[in-house]
C-alpha cells in the first residue's frame, strides 16, 4: 500500500493526553511540532478522567523531602529517585504554569485566597490541589486550550501504527485513519505519550483508548520494555450495575477518611502489608492479581 499524504516536523508527539498535550507545548519552542491522537485531542487518555488533584509543595510548613519521602513509600521503593525528585522539585513550576495558562483551582476559605490543598492517600501533608471532583478536566482542558494558541498541528482520529527508523534511530512513524488511508509523519525526534495497554482487563478505570499501542511500537523498533509486571490503575471503582463497571471512585473518599470492607464487612487493609491504613497514594503502581 502507498501512504497518501507525508508530512515533515522537528518534533512528534504521539497521544494527547495529558502527558502528551504537556510535551507538544514544551516542544513547541523548539521547532515545528506535530501532535497526532487516534481520539479527538484532550479526549483520549486518563488524565481527563482524573477527579482528585495534584500534588505540590506549596505550603510553607510543607517540604519537598517529605513529598518525595511519602512518594518512594508510596511506591514501596521500587520507584526511580532520580525521576521521583523531577516530579517532586518541578511540580510546584509546573502547577504554576496551569494557573499562568488560565486554570481555575479551588481555593481556601481565607483572606488571601490561596490555592486549597486538602489530605490525600500517602501524604503526610496536605498538598493536594484540586478543581471540585473535575480536577483532571480542568488540567485538560487548559493544556488543549494552550496547544491551540501555540503553532502545534494537531492530527486527529488517526492511529499510529508503525514507528519509522533510520538505522536504530526513530524518524517519524506510519499511521492509519478510519478509512484505512495510510499516512507518513517524519521527523527529528518523536515522543511516545500513548499511554497504557489496560485494556486487556475485564474491569479498568482506565479510558477506552488504553490498548497499548506505544508498547508494541516500541517493542518492534527495538525498544527495551522493562518492569511490564507493574499496572497502574485507581485502586476504587465501581463494578456493578453493569453500566457502572470501570467508574472511577475518586480517592478523596478514603482521603476523608472512607474504609474499604470486603463483602463480609471485613477491613481487609489491615491485613497483609496496608499503605497508611486505608487510603493507598495514587502514586503507587499495583502489581495486578
Amino acid at each position: 500500500m502507498k501512504a497518501e499524504s507525508i508530512l515533515d516536523c522537528h518534533v512528534l508527539v504521539i497521544g494527547s493526553g495529558g502527558a502528551g498535550t504537556r510535551a507538544a507545548i514544551e516542544a513547541a519552542g523548539s521547532g515545528s511540532t506535530i501532535l497526532l491522537s487516534k481520539t479527538l485531542t484532550g479526549k483520549g487518555g486518563c488524565t481527563t478522567m482524573a477527579e482528585g488533584g495534584y500534588n505540590a509543595v506549596l505550603n510553607t510548613h510543607d517540604c519537598a523531602e517529605d513529598h518525595f519521602r511519602d512518594t518512594m513509600k508510596g511506591g514501596a521503593f521500587l520507584n526511580n529517585p532520580d525521576l521521583v525528585r523531577v516530579l517532586v522539585d518541578e511540580a510546584p513550576e509546573r502547577f504554576k504554569d496551569l494557573i499562568c495558562w488560565g486554570a481555575v483551582f479551588d481555593t481556601a476559605h481565607t483572606s488571601d485566597c490561596l490555592v486549597a490543598q486538602r489530605p490525600f492517600g500517602g501524604q503526610c501533608f496536605s498538598r493536594t490541589c484540586y478543581a471540585g471532583d473535575r480536577t483532571g478536566h480542568e488540567m485538560m482542558a487548559t493544556l488543549v486550550e494552550r496547544v491551540r494558541a501555540l503553532d502545534i498541528i494537531q492530527i486527529q482520529d488517526r492511529t499510529a501504527i508503525e514507528l519509522l527508523l533510520d538505522g536504530d534511530r526513530v524518524c517519524g512513524v506510519i499511521t492509519l485513519d478510519r478509512e484505512g488511508t495510510l499516512g507518513v509523519i517524519r521527523a527529528d525526534a518523536v515522543v511516545l505519550a500513548s499511554g497504557g495497554g489496560t485494556q486487556v482487563f475485564d474491569i479498568s478505570t482506565n479510558c477506552a483508548a488504553a490498548t497499548g499501542d506505544g508498547h508494541v511500537m516500541a517493542w518492534r523498533a527495538g525498544a527495551e520494555l522493562i518492569d511490564m509486571e507493574m499496572v497502574q490503575f485507581h485502586p476504587t471503582g465501581a463494578i456493578t450495575p453493569k453500566d457502572t463497571r470501570g467508574r472511577l471512585i475518586t480517592e478523596a473518599v478514603r482521603g476523608e477518611g472512607g474504609v474499604l470492607k470486603n463483602i463480609k464487612g471485613e477491613r481487609f487493609m489491615e491485613r497483609g502489608e496496608p499503605i497508611d491504613g486505608e487510603a493507598p497514594p495514587e502514586a503507587v503502581t499495583y502489581r495486578p492479581i
